[in-house]
C-alpha cells in the first residue's frame, strides 16, 4: 500500500461528502492537492494543503474549511491525531500499526514493491545517447546514457510502457568526414605513409580497424580513385562499424535500445519534404529574412532570404530556417520529420535526453512537435550537463586511441559498470558533475555507491548469521511475513520503517518530475537509517537484530532487515546496479 495515496483517497472522499452536504460546490479540481510528509516530522506523518487549495474557489476561509475537513479525518481508520497549522495546513499522525504493517507489504511484493499504475500503460518514447556514429563513446556520453536508461526503468516501474530509442545521425557532413578519415586509414593499411592526420579529420586509431576491414574486403581498388567513387562505400562501412562500437560500449553499461532509427532513411524516403509540404499547406513556412542575433553581430553574418518555419506561432523566440544556403535541409528540418515519425508510430509523449549544448534547441523543436501533431504530441527534454573526469582531483588526460577524448570503455574498465551508473546520478542532470575515479573506488561513506551497497550486504549478512545464532529460525519471506511487527517500536526502527514505506511515493514523484537522481538520494537516506540502527545495536545490546533469548523479537527485526534489503535492491535494480550480497 502507498500510505500517502491511501490517505489522499480518504481526503478526496471527504471532499465528495462536503460537496454533497453543500459546503463545497461541485466540480472543484483536486489536482493541486498535495499529500506528503511534512518538512518537520514534529508536525506529524502526513501534511496536506487541501483546505488552502479549495478554499478560494469555494469562497471560504482556509482555516474554516480546514476545520470541516479535520473533523471528518478524525474518524478515518489509522489516523491517531489531526491538527491544523499556519494558514490551513492539516497535519496527520498515523497509527504505528499502519507503518508496521508496511513490512508485510514489502515482504509480500518483494522487488515489485513500489510498482505503481501511475502511467496506466501509456506509451512513451525515450530517445537517449544518439551519439554521432563517428567513433567510440566518450565519458560525456555516459551521463546521458545512464540518465536515459534509468529514467526508462523508473517510468516502467511507475506503470508506463517505455520504448528506448537511439537516433542514428548517419546523414550530413560528419559522416562524410568519417568516410574521408577511414579512407586515410585505408591508404595507411595499404602501406602508404599518411604523415600527420590533417585538421578536420578524425584522428583516432580506432579507424585503423575500419581501414583494414575495407582492405580485406575490397583490396586496393579504391586507391587513387575519385572521391565520388569511394565516398558512399566508405561512409556506409565506417558508419556501420562505428555503430557496432557504440552498441558494444553501451553494452558495457548494461544498456540496450529497442529501436535504432536512421536519419538517412528520412532523406531516402522524402519524409522531410512531405512534412514541410504539410506545413506549407497550413501556411506555417515562408520565405523571409531574419534579424541578426541579439548583441554583437558576427563577422560572418549574412542577411539573406531563408526558408523559415513559423515557430514563433508556437512559443519560440524566432522563426527557424529549414534550408541551408546550398538548398539542402537543415538538421532542424530532419528533426521535425523524425519527431513526427515518432508520433505516427504511436508515441504522443516523447522524451529526449540531450547534452547541455543543445539547451537552446528546446523551444524550436517543441514548437515543431506542437505544430505537426496539432497539439496532440508532447515533447519533454532532459538536459544533461557536463562531466568533469578527475583522478585525485586532477583532470584526466585525453586518450591517444580515441584521438581527443577519454573513452567510456576506459572508464568502465577502471571502475566498473555499477560505479559509472550510480555516480552519474549523484547530481541533478542539469548540474555539472565531477567524477573522480579514485573516490568511486573508496570504501567509505564519502562514496555513496559503497555506502548503499554496504547497507544491502550488511542486511544479507544479518540474515545469513541467523542460521548460526538462531538455528532453526526460518528467514524466508513467507515466514518473516508472519512476524509480530508490533514489537518494532523503537524510534530508530520506526524511522526506518517510514522511510521504506515512502518508496512507492518516491517512485511516483520521481517519475512525474522525470528526475531519476532522486533514487540514489533516497537510497542514501535508507542506508543511513539502516546503518544507524545497526550502530544502536552495538551500543545497546537490547536493540540488536538477533536476540538469542527472544525469538519473536528477533523474527520481527529480521523482517525489518529483509524489508530494508528488498527496498535497497529494488532501487538499485531500477538504477541498473547490482545489489551486492557481500562486500569484497
Amino acid at each position: 500500500m502507498n500510505v500517502f495515496n491511501h490517505y489522499r483517497s480518504e481526503i478526496e472522499d471527504i471532499i465528495k461528502e462536503l460537496t454533497e452536504e453543500g459546503v463545497l460546490q461541485p466540480g472543484l479540481s483536486v489536482s493541486r492537492i498535495s499529500v506528503e510528509p511534512p518538512r518537520d516530522p514534529v508536525h506529524g506523518d502526513i501534511s496536506t494543503n487541501v483546505a488552502m487549495v479549495l478554499a478560494g474557489p469555494a469562497s471560504l476561509k482556509p482555516s474554516d474549511l480546514a476545520k470541516d475537513i479535520a473533523e471528518k479525518l478524525e474518524n478515518v481508520d489509522g489516523i491517531s491525531k489531526v491538527s491544523i497549522a499556519g494558514p490551513g495546513f492539516i497535519n496527520l499522525h498515523i497509527e504505528l500499526k499502519i507503518w508496521q504493517e508496511q513490512i508485510s507489504e514489502i515482504l509480500f511484493h518483494g522487488l515489485r514493491y513500489g510498482d505503481t499504475e501511475l502511467g496506466g500503460g501509456q506509451e512513451i518514447n525515450i530517445e537517449y545517447v544518439s551519439a554521432n556514429p563517428t567513433g567510440p563513446m566518450h565519458v560525456g556520453h555516459a551521463r546521458g546514457a545512464v540518465i536515459g536508461d534509468v529514467l526508462s526503468s523508473l517510468l516502467e516501474k511507475a506503470g508506463f510502457n517505455v520504448t528506448r530509442e537511439f537516433y542514428v545521425n548517419d546523414a550530413g557532413v560528419q559522416v562524410d568526414v568519417l568516410a574521408r578519415s577511414a579512407y586515410l586509414r585505408y591508404r595507411q593499411c595499404l602501406g602508404e605513409d599518411i604523415g600527420e592526420i590533417p585538421d578536420g579529420l578524425y584522428p583516432g586509431e580506432y579507424l585503423v580497424a575500419v581501414g583494414n576491414e575495407i582492405v580485406d574486403e575490397h583490396g586496393d581498388i579504391f586507391l587513387g580513385s575519385a572521391e565520388a567513387d569511394w565516398l558512399p562505400i566508405f561512409r556506409d562501412i565506417a558508419t556501420s562499424r562505428m555503430l557496432e562500437l557504440i552498441r558494444e560500449d553501451l553494452a558495457l553499461l548494461g544498456i540496450q535500445h529497442q529501436v535504432f532509427r536512421s536519419e538517412q532513411t528520412l532523406h531516402d524516403h522524402d519524409s522531410i519534404t512531405q512534412v514541410v509540404s504539410e506545413l506549407e499547406d497550413r501556411d506555417l513556412v515562408y520565405w523571409g529574412v531574419l534579424e541578426p542575433p541579439k548583441g554583437q553581430t558576427p563577422d560572418d553574418w549574412e542577411q539573406r532570404e531563408q526558408y523559415l518555419f513559423r515557430s514563433t506561432v508556437f512559443g519560440d523566440d524566432i522563426d527557424r530556417p529549414l534550408k541551408k544556403s546550398d538548398g539542402t535541409w537543415t538538421y532542424f528540418a530532419a528533426d521535425i520529420a523524425y519527431h513526427l515519425d515518432k508520433f505516427r508510430r504511436g508515441f504522443s509523449e516523447m522524451i529526449d535526453v540531450w547534452g547541455a549544448d543543445h539547451k537552446g534547441y528546446i523551444k524550436r523543436l517543441q514548437a515543431a512537435v506542437e505544430a505537426t501533431t496539432d497539439g496532440n504530441g508532447l515533447l519533454d527534454v532532459c538536459i544533461c550537463n557536463l562531466v568533469n573526469l578527475l583522478e585525485n582531483g586532477e583532470p584526466i588526460r585525453m586518450s591517444k586511441r580515441a584521438g581527443n577524448f577519454v573513452t567510456l570503455r576506459d572508464v568502465v574498465d577502471q571502475v566498473g559498470k555499477d560505479a559509472v551508473r550510480f555516480m552519474m546520478l549523484t547530481r541533478s542532470n542539469e548540474a555539472p558533475l565531477d567524477f573522480d575515479l579514485k573516490q568511486v573506488l573508496e570504501q567509505s561513506r564519502d562514496n555513496p555507491l559503497f555506502y548503499v551497497q554496504y547497507a544491502h550486504a550488511r542486511a544479507c549478512s544479518v540474515l545469513r548469521n541467523t542460521e548460526i545464532k538462531l538455528p532453526g529460525l526460518s528467514v524466508d519471506d513467507s515466514s518473516l511475513k508472519k512476524a509480530d511487527v508490533a514489537l518494532l517500536n523503537d524510534a530508530a526502527e520506526l524511522d526506518l520503517i517510514k522511510l521504506l514505506a515512502g518508496w512507492p511515493r518516491l517512485i511516483e514523484t520521481a517519475a512525474t518530475a522525470r528526475e531519476p537522481h532522486r533514487i540514489p538520494f533516497y537510497l542514501n537516506e535508507v542506508a543511513a537509517a539502516f546503518h544507524g540502527l545497526w550502530n544502536k545495536g552495538n551500543e545497546n545490546l537490547s536493540l540488536r537484530f538477533l536476540i538469542t533469548d527472544n525469538t519473536e523479537l528477533s523474527k520481527a527485526r529480521l523482517a525489518l532487515v529483509r524489508a530494508a534489503a528488498l527496498v535497497i535492491a529494488s532501487g538499485l535494480t531500477v538504477m541498473g546496479v547490482e545489489p551486492l550480497r557481500e562486500m569484497r
